[in-house]
């Protein structure tokens, strides 16, 4: 039997009314929602489950003091008011999980180790749908996002995975957002500019 569709005030929470947020409101994040958004998040579907994305919850103010020297001018401000934000990396050796994650397949470990390249696409592509899904469960609970670019991805590295086995992809500002740091809508391109029916 086909699942019914959300409502509109479920569509409208996620998507269609959500805005990224350039400030934040004091309010703070308790470590339990954060939970609450990891256990919601892991279960969006990875390539043969390999759960790539790392996370790492900036709260404390030393450990902003540790991430804002990373971001452009332009992002301090905003990491710094958000009660949290969040280092979305991948785990480049993700591969060591396979045993536990995809035991249908008893030689998955074994093939990543041996093809960098397909291990690199891999840890990428599905490290970049973890971070979405975490913006997408976040909004789901109730806080308000605010996805960023524009930092050193070498600086935050250096800083947070010393050991090189992780890498930065891109941060998430959490919290309850302040109205007043949107802005206008931006367009949305139609479907028949980005989408064909074969």
């Amino acid at each position: 039997m086909p699942r019914q569709p959300l409502d509109d005030t479920a569509l409208d929470t996620v998507f269609r009314q959500a805005h990224t947020h350039y400030g934040f409101r004091p309010e703070p994040v308790d470590e339990a929602t954060l939970r609450r958004l990891y256990d919601l998040l892991k279960w969006g579907p990875t390539s043969m489950n390999s759960q790539p994305s790392r996370y790492v919850f900036v709260m404390s103010e030393e450990g902003k003091s540790r991430l804002l020297p990373a971001l452009s001018e332009a992002n301090r401000d905003k990491a710094h008011e958000a009660p949290v934000t969040v280092i979305v990396a991948v785990d480049t050796r993700f591969y060591q999980h396979m045993p536990k994650l995809f035991p249908s397949s008893p030689n998955a470990r074994e093939r990543f180790a041996e093809n960098p390249e397909t291990t690199s696409d891999t840890a990428w592509r599905n490290g970049t749908l973890q971070g979405a899904y975490l913006i997408i469960a976040a909004r789901m609970l109730g806080l308000d996002v605010g996805p960023m670019s524009g930092f050193d991805n070498a600086i935050v590295d250096e800083e947070f995975f010393p050991d090189g086995r992780y890498k930065s992809n891109f941060l998430v500002n959490l919290g309850t957002g302040d109205p007043e740091s949107q802005r206008a809508r931006g367009a949305r391109l139609e479907f028949e500019e980005v989408a064909e029916v074969v």
